[in-house]
């Protein structure tokens, strides 16, 4: 039985208690993003170079960067790059993630070594990874297809135009495919057994049970893992300009890339702010896209 005060409504609002506790991370967070970001937006429409005043030129910036070569072919290594990380990435750490899912006994130490490139800073995977990438015929990955007589496959991974862009997606995804593993195994976990037992008793093989029983369920998990590897790959910086620095020529660049280059390079600070306002507005529109169909996906099967 419970006790009420005539008259007295419980109230909800910014003025409760839950808000009060959230208040100071809030004014926080406007402070040193929100209020930079808005703010900062103001400069894509601007002439500024960095140091002393700015004019308005409306909508010059934005026809500059859609008549800019290097930003469109920018945009095609983004779209292309961020593909190949989609696709392979969340591939891998699906396998990965139903092979540590088993009963095998080093599974736990699995999990560790698999995920542990994810926790490493992505310009020392950049360093290291230029290491394995070296062209010289006995070092790094060229050494290794030495050894084991495949020689003819050596390459200049970095040096190729035709293959440093793929080069950059594969250290990404040797990164970031144990951090897909861990949102899959948490996916399976959720995975009742009597599921699977009851298509056992079917006659299901193991494939029909994935197909049927366990894919369905990791919905969810694929939604988070394609949101999250879709925003890296769009706004990808560290790996290519550590790695390549957009090279050789515009083989490897990225709209992240030119930005850095506009604004710290050639001092367009107000071009460059055009380029972060359209890459932000295009890293929403894709996320709005993606959530609203792996939703519906979610809840149609």
């Amino acid at each position: 039985m419970s006790l009420s005060i005539p008259g007295r409504r419980r109230r909800g609002g910014f003025l409760t208690p839950p808000w009060w506790f959230a208040a100071p991370a809030l004014l926080v967070y406007a402070l040193v993003v929100l209020y930079p970001s808005l703010s900062g937006m103001v400069y894509a429409f601007t002439d500024w170079s960095g140091i002393g005043d700015s004019s308005f030129n409306g909508l010059d910036n934005f026809r500059q960067l859609f008549r800019d070569d290097a930003a469109r072919g920018a945009l095609g290594n983004t779209l292309s790059l961020t593909l190949a990380i989609v696709v392979v990435q969340n591939g891998i750490g699906l396998l990965l993630a139903l092979g540590v899912h088993t009963r095998i006994r080093s599974r736990g130490l699995l999990r560790v070594v698999f995920f542990a490139p994810a926790v490493v800073s992505p310009v020392m995977v950049a360093v290291l990874w230029k290491y394995v990438y070296n062209p010289a015929p006995d070092a790094g990955l060229n050494g290794i297809l030495g050894a084991i007589g495949l020689g003819g496959l050596r390459q200049d991974w970095l040096g190729d135009p035709s293959l440093a862009l793929w080069s950059v997606a594969g250290m990404v995804v040797w990164q970031f495919a144990g951090y897909s593993m861990i949102i899959f195994l948490a996916g399976l976990s959720g995975v009742p057994d009597e599921l699977h037992e009851a298509a056992m008793i079917d006659g299901a093989g193991r494939f029909q049970r994935f197909r049927h029983v366990t894919w369905p369920l990791l919905a969810p998990a694929l939604t988070i893992n394609i949101m999250l590897s879709t925003i890296g790959g769009l706004k990808l910086f560290d790996q290519v300009y550590a790695a390549t620095g957009g090279g050789p020529g515009y083989a490897s660049e990225t709209l992240s890339t030119v930005l850095f280059k506009e604004a710290f390079v050639l001092g367009h600070y107000g071009y460059s702010t055009a380029i972060a306002l359209v890459l932000a507005l295009f890293v929403a529109a894709v996320s709005l896209v993606q959530i609203h169909y792996l939703r519906g996906r979610e809840v149609n099967g």
